[in-house]
């Protein structure tokens, strides 16, 4: 491919794609132009159809109608193999790497010939890669040993050894800590620097200034303005998304007259692989404030959420509630104890909601319990339901439509609903605005801070670190199971979070 490149031809060209499924329109006639030796950005809320015009151009969509042309040449691609020739690679947001494995058998297995290949030449021809690249990857380390920031940079590698030199990544940065979006960023303009043509698709703003050279913004599956990046807001490109200006800021009202709610003390849970999924965790939540916890994926946070909520049995510890050891028991014994708790799992329709349930029936599953009688009454609950809908501003058919049928954003907006008009006490949420657009976002932020005014003490479990430092009042982190830190939302830096997350002490 590296020698068919000529600079003065687009990298890619997209003319009039359009793409539906049944009636959902996802593009329609969109032109888009990729220069070799440029990261362009592809910028949209979530479902403005950036995924679905990416995953044309890897192979796995084909479009309704329009044509695509890579390096001046028309391409139609039938599966992804045939995108993969024409020198374009995709690196998707999750990792498709098999972790027992080392490096040189991951990047064989995509490869003709596959694991049958001469070991010490692909070792070479990677580490002549990395250096060309400045890429740290050794070639025979476990794909289980390596980072996040590691296992990104092998996927890197992967299509480069296939001979990309067009590359697409999905929301790159989603699980990275500050220090390892540096050295992402510096890959990504080593390879600009080298003539590859970079599209990063994303939502986050602020990184989109920082390493881009020119931005497409999709709204609603149409491409609203494609920019150069030194010539373009921030407030400019949030119009251009969702179609009116908007206030980011986000408010962090003082946590006053706090009280003990929740304190957690020396908890011990053991994973599936018999290693300390938490060791020995302990902090405290108090009334009014809103506790952030970091870390990167697998650090504890999904362990941490259920063991609160009587989901996950401890080996050792204690969790008191308002003074009482809640450690050990069920869901069902921490409602009979009175106790106010909401929890939204970070697993929406396989632990939050039941997705052939409607909105009403998923209301009553949480309430249920506290009806007298033996008749369920669906009256109060079809009633709040409607207010939830209304509320929280939910796109349904229907309150009698079964949830599963709702975009990713409306179902997450229903199951917060509920959590919150169950009134609580404690508020346990994990990643509460994943799948969510700007202005939804922005909303749960302000739902979360009434509930802090009226006292709710809100565990905040979030991947992103701008949003952890200016909600949250203190933000524990975890690396590993463990506690390295906690910080001072209103004094916290990315950089110290990001060590923290490392395994770094406080």
């Amino acid at each position: 491919m590296a020698d068919d490149v000529r600079p003065d031809v687009p990298a890619i060209e997209m003319r009039g794609i359009s793409k539906a499924f049944g009636s959902a329109v996802a593009n329609r006639d969109i032109d888009l132009t990729v220069r070799y030796g440029e990261i362009h950005a592809l910028l949209g809320e979530n479902g403005a159809g950036k995924s679905t015009l990416m995953n044309m151009l890897s192979g796995i969509y084909r479009p309704d109608s329009g044509s695509i042309f890579v390096g001046g040449r028309e391409a139609v691609f039938a599966a992804p193999r045939d995108s993969i020739k024409r020198g374009i690679g995709m690196i998707h947001q999750h990792f498709k790497l098999v972790d027992v494995m080392t490096a040189w058998e991951n990047i064989a297995l995509g490869s003709a010939g596959g694991l049958l290949l001469n070991r010490k030449r692909i070792s070479q021809e990677i580490t002549e890669l990395s250096d060309r690249y400045g890429l740290d990857i050794k070639p025979d380390r476990k794909v289980y040993e390596m980072s996040v920031g590691e296992k990104q940079t092998l996927e890197i590698l992967k299509v480069l050894y296939r001979g990309a030199r067009i590359l697409i990544m999905d929301e790159p940065t989603a699980v990275l800590t500050p220090q390892e979006i540096g050295k992402l960023f510096a890959i990504i303009r080593n390879m600009k620097e080298q003539g590859c043509a970079i599209v990063i698709i994303t939502h986050k703003l602020n990184e989109v200034m920082e390493v881009s050279d020119r931005i497409t913004v999709l709204r609603r599956g149409e491409a609203i303005a494609t920019v150069e990046t030194a010539c373009v807001e921030i407030p400019s490109l949030i119009e251009m998304m969702v179609g009116r200006r908007m206030d980011l800021s986000i408010k962090r009202p003082p946590c006053e007259g706090a009280e003990e709610l929740l304190r957690v003390d020396g908890v011990t849970v053991t994973g599936k692989d018999r290693k300390s999924a938490l060791d020995g965790i302990s902090f405290t939540l108090h009334s009014h404030e809103i506790l952030g916890v970091a870390g990167v994926a697998g650090s504890g946070q999904k362990e941490l959420c259920e063991t609160i909520a009587g989901l996950q049995a401890a080996e050792k510890g204690r969790i008191f509630f308002e003074g009482q050891n809640i450690l050990g028991k069920s869901p069902r014994d921490i409602i009979r104890l009175g106790i106010r708790m909401g929890f939204i799992p970070e697993d929406r329709l396989g632990m939050g909601l039941v997705g052939s349930m409607d909105i009403v029936h998923n209301i009553i599953l949480k309430e249920y319990q506290g009806q007298k009688g033996v008749v369920l009454r669906r009256g109060p609950s079809a009633q709040k339901a409607q207010r939830i809908v209304e509320r929280l501003d939910i796109l349904t058919p229907s309150i009698h439509t079964p949830v599963s049928r709702l975009s990713g954003g409306n179902i997450q907006k229903v199951l917060l609903g509920r959590e919150i008009d169950s009134d609580p006490k404690v508020l346990i949420t994990a990643y509460p605005v994943r799948g969510l657009d700007i202005g939804a976002s922005y909303r749960i932020y302000d739902l979360l801070n009434e509930q802090k005014a009226k006292g709710v003490g809100i565990i905040f479990i979030g991947e992103d670190l701008d949003v952890l430092i200016e909600l949250c009042d203190r933000i524990l982190v975890l690396s590993g199971g463990c506690v390295t830190g906690e910080l001072d939302g209103a004094r916290a830096s990315k950089e110290e979070v990001g060590f923290l997350m490392t395994g770094g002490a406080a």
